[in-house]
């Protein structure tokens, strides 16, 4: 896959950094992420997702569940992000049936092929990036970005994002979007109750190849259940 969001080294020194945690007495980092296809031209209102990095904090118990909804033969939203220790529900809207899976090595799962109405659950104890795909449907894909931390948030249609609750120190901010080159990041320093500002920009890609859940290339013209 053409992303990753951490190598396999630093995703394991932000889990053993200093054991600092997200303080609504903290700081905020706020700022833009601007988002251009590989030709340099401006991509359309894109979601983006930009978190910080470099202290864990456990999920929040109360924390809704996210979800990730089957859809008109696509995942919606294709891009989740959520704290190491969620789970994830995923849904079928639509009237066939439809498979979730994923082979990413940091958390391989497959919830087999569910109909319309039905939903499973899926947990992601530990940080990564996980690409997910339906088995029946090749044109479906999503990422799951799972972090060490409470601290992320989604950018709005105009780029804009807030993380709040940073604790004071200097952290790695990093963004990312679905097709995204590599992620982007760029190190912050973080003062209490006051606001950071950081404005980040991502190349967005092709969407890369991905084979089914038996490692094998999809049939072309093999039935899909509609």
């Amino acid at each position: 896959m053409g992303h990753r969001l951490l190598s396999g080294a630093a995703l394991a020194a932000s889990l053993v950094a200093p054991t600092a945690h997200g303080d609504p007495a903290g700081g905020r980092v706020t700022g833009t992420v601007t988002v251009v296809e590989a030709d340099g031209t401006a991509a359309p209102a894109i979601d983006a997702i930009v978190y910080v990095v470099g202290f864990p904090e456990p999920a929040d118990p109360k924390a809704v569940p996210a979800q990730i909804a089957q859809e008109g033969r696509h995942f919606v939203p294709d891009l989740v992000a959520v704290t190491a220790g969620e789970d994830i529900i995923f849904p079928n809207n639509d009237p066939f049936l439809h498979n979730v899976f994923s082979q990413s090595s940091a958390r391989k799962f497959d919830l087999g092929s569910f109909k319309k109405g039905d939903k499973k659950t899926a947990g992601f104890p530990d940080p990564g990036v996980i690409d997910v795909y339906c088995n029946i449907h090749p044109e479906m894909a999503a990422t799951i970005l799972v972090l060490p931390n409470r601290r992320h948030a989604r950018t709005s249609p105009a780029g804009a994002y807030t993380l709040e609750g940073v604790p004071p120190g200097e952290w790695t901010v990093f963004a990312y979007t679905r097709r995204a080159v590599k992620p982007v990041s760029a190190k912050v320093t973080v003062t209490a109750k006051a606001d950071t500002k950081l404005d980040l920009k991502l190349v967005r890609g092709a969407e890369p190849e991905h084979l089914n859940k038996f490692g094998e290339k999809y049939k072309a013209g093999g039935p899909t259940y509609k």
